[in-house]
């Protein structure tokens, strides 16, 4: 791959653990710090249920034990994201961008309202009018959450990311105080479109995932003034796996 640093590779890695998908963000941010990823980075998965905590999640937020979430399957991470506690699971894009800011912007909160307005555009490409909320991040619509977004940053370049719900069941954010946010309700593009009758504006393929994740791939690309190119999991290894680059 060119050095220019025009393109956004995709890796869509369908169902992944979230202990895998951390580790593979974690080699991909130091590959894209010493040369061996010469391009921005987009990884798209779904995970098992997961609930994670990051830096600013405050006591009480979580309201099952970890046995009592093992008890409902579902795993617990602590991890070095920014924001509060969140889900992972079925039926949700999480998308991990692995950002050289220093391509871009050296801003993080600059990059955060990139990643809603992102969002924000794939969602009105299928007919969802969503919106940023200021003093909060993430993404809404009708006064209703459906993105969470968490990011952390090394020498500019971005790991974490974000989680769009899909079809996720909206029963599991009932263990936590979504994101910190009392009262706050979630909501789910399958909720939005069945709610708002816009079939009209959009009409779902076999795969109401598929559709969303193509908007989300377009969006971003676009955001940063990138073009896309799709790359699988094997030739991502391998980049990751390849020696240093060293410096000039």
């Amino acid at each position: 791959m060119s050095s220019t640093h025009r393109h956004l590779l995709v890796a869509s890695l369908g169902t992944v653990g979230y202990t895998d998908a951390l580790e593979l963000q974690r080699a991909a941010a130091r590959a894209r710090l010493d040369g061996r990823l010469d391009q921005d980075l987009l990884i798209l998965v779904e995970h098992p249920p997961v609930v994670t905590t990051g830096r600013s999640t405050k006591d009480g937020h979580l309201l099952l034990s970890a046995a009592n979430l093992a008890a409902r399957g579902i795993e617990l991470f602590d991890v070095e994201r920014g924001g509060d506690v969140t889900f992972h699971g079925p039926g949700q894009l999480v998308g991990y961008p692995i950002i050289d800011l220093k391509r871009h912007k050296e801003d993080l909160h600059w990059y955060l309202r990139q990643v809603e307005q992102l969002l924000i555009d794939a969602l009105a490409a299928i007919g969802i009018v969503a919106n940023q909320n200021i003093g909060k991040t993430g993404v809404w619509t009708n006064d209703r959450k459906i993105a969470s977004i968490g990011v952390h940053a090394r020498q500019w370049v971005t790991w974490h990311g974000f989680a769009l719900n899909v079809t996720t069941d909206l029963s599991y954010f009932d263990v936590m105080v979504p994101c910190g946010i009392t009262d706050v309700v979630m909501t789910s593009v399958a909720r939005e479109l069945l709610e708002q009758n816009i079939s009209t504006c959009f009409a779902p393929s076999a795969s109401l995932f598929d559709d969303v994740r193509t908007a989300v791939i377009a969006a971003t690309a676009a955001r940063f003034g990138l073009s896309a190119v799709a790359i699988d999991a094997d030739a991502l290894r391998t980049t990751l796996a390849a020696p240093s680059v060293p410096s000039p």
